[in-house]
């Protein structure tokens, strides 16, 4: 018999959430000419793009679609990539690199519009992302940010002092940038709608349907399943924080980090008003990054990094709930209702990866907490290399997988890391 499909986790998220389509255990075997393991954000919208343009794809996921960080997430619809665009420019030169500047700081209009294409149901509001600095250092280098956003015709903008605190409803941060093409999205109903959009458009998609072999059988691949195969032209591969050892070396070329998040009850309007009032997302650039948005029911919600196991509930991060009341005392007696998080995948070189490992075998993965709108994006350029698009005519590289050395001790790792961030950050280095 095979094993049950994992159970969605606790969350606010799942409590609150449309139902979820259709989506039952493969029984038998499929033919494909795209299979997509993987039904988070990078494997849903791969899907609906391959599905737009008439190709038979289909999906396949241990759990359900949104299960993993897709559906857990701090529900951002944030711009650009880690590095700033003149770095990104230095390290893959002005055409490639200048591509993959214009690719990710318009992934908010790309997830937005797909939204407003398909009709999805997700709280989505295109309010703008505030990225905030309250450390001199990280000031200075938001300004540079903010100065070659401006210069290459993105739509931020340096909030003065006045313009900062009736944003926020504090004066904790020194320097605020203002990019308005960024929003926030209920991630697990997104997920979802794009799930039923894939539907919609003619793809399969199969929960509670591990892929337990990946092999290249002539000129097909097969995927054997619990029960039943499914033989593809081409393969695809998202699973992002949760990649296993399907495909040897994917699993140890990024690294799973949870990130958790607490909510609260609807505030009373009075006290919601005050926070956020402008009702932007909003992180921090710090060592350790905090991330913050009132929902459109009057929740606070608060991430950042936390144990790095699975939790249930605000005990185990009740720093985020400290902190959230320094930064507006109102909150004090505030119900705090829900805590959960999820592994995102972060990379060595704070790039997200495609990689073609073999003929007709694509991997993307390793946004590094800018997933929602990234991995959206990216589905559509996946969809166009599985097309017949040439890897040099696409926004991002297509790279090797790179095993990190010492894999194996990432947890002791990652929170050694969160140890000195948090350090780092009190001192104001």
């Amino acid at each position: 018999m095979p094993n049950a499909a994992p159970s969605l986790p606790p969350s606010l998220y799942a409590a609150t959430a449309r139902p979820a389509p259709p989506t039952p255990p493969l029984d038998g075997d499929v033919r494909a000419d795209v299979l997509v393991i993987g039904a988070g954000f990078t494997g849903l919208s791969t899907a609906l793009h391959l599905a737009e343009r008439g190709v038979r794809v289909v999906v396949l996921d241990a759990a359900e679609p949104g299960w993993g960080a897709s559906g857990r997430n701090g529900g951002q619809v944030n711009p650009g990539l880690k590095p700033d665009p003149d770095e990104v420019e230095r390290d893959f030169g002005p055409d490639l690199g200048g591509r993959m500047v214009r690719f990710a700081w318009g992934a908010p209009e790309t997830t937005f519009a797909l939204i407003r294409r398909w009709q999805i149901a997700c709280d989505a509001r295109q309010g703008g992302t505030l990225r905030a600095a309250y450390q001199p250092r990280h000031a200075e280098g938001l300004r540079r940010s903010a100065e070659q956003g401006m210069r290459r015709g993105f739509p931020v903008r340096l909030l003065d002092e006045d313009a900062a605190r009736a944003a926020t409803g504090h004066r904790r941060y020194r320097a605020i940038m203002l990019d308005a093409s960024g929003g926030d999205v209920q991630p697990l109903d997104y997920a979802r709608g794009l799930a039923d959009a894939a539907l919609r458009a003619g793809a399969r998609i199969h929960g509670g349907t591990p892929v337990t072999r990946l092999a290249r059988e002539g000129g097909t691949w097969c995927a054997t399943t619990p029960a039943g195969v499914v033989r593809a032209d081409m393969v695809v591969l998202g699973t992002n924080g949760y990649t296993d050892d399907l495909w040897p070396g994917l699993r140890r070329s990024v690294v799973p980090v949870f990130s958790s998040i607490v909510a609260t009850a609807p505030l009373a309007p009075e006290v919601a008003r005050g926070i956020l009032p402008l009702r932007g997302s909003l992180y921090e650039s710090g060592n350790i990054t905090v991330y913050l948005r009132v929902d459109q029911a009057g929740r606070l919600l608060i991430g950042g990094r936390g144990p790095q196991r699975p939790i249930d509930g605000p005990g185990p991060v009740r720093y985020l709930v400290r902190y959230a009341e320094r930064l507006w005392p109102v909150l004090a007696g505030a119900a705090w209702t829900h805590g959960w998080n999820g592994q995102l995948a972060m990379t060595e070189d704070h790039y997200p990866h495609i990689h073609e490992p073999a003929p007709g075998l694509y991997a993307c993965l390793g946004y590094n907490g800018r997933g929602v709108a990234l991995s959206t994006a990216m589905g559509g350029e996946i969809a166009k290399l599985a097309t017949g698009t040439p890897a040099r005519d696409i926004a991002m590289p297509v790279t090797p997988i790179r095993p990190m050395a010492f894999h194996g001790f990432w947890r002791l790792g990652v929170m050694a890391k969160v140890m000195e961030g948090r350090i780092r950050d009190r001192l104001g280095l």
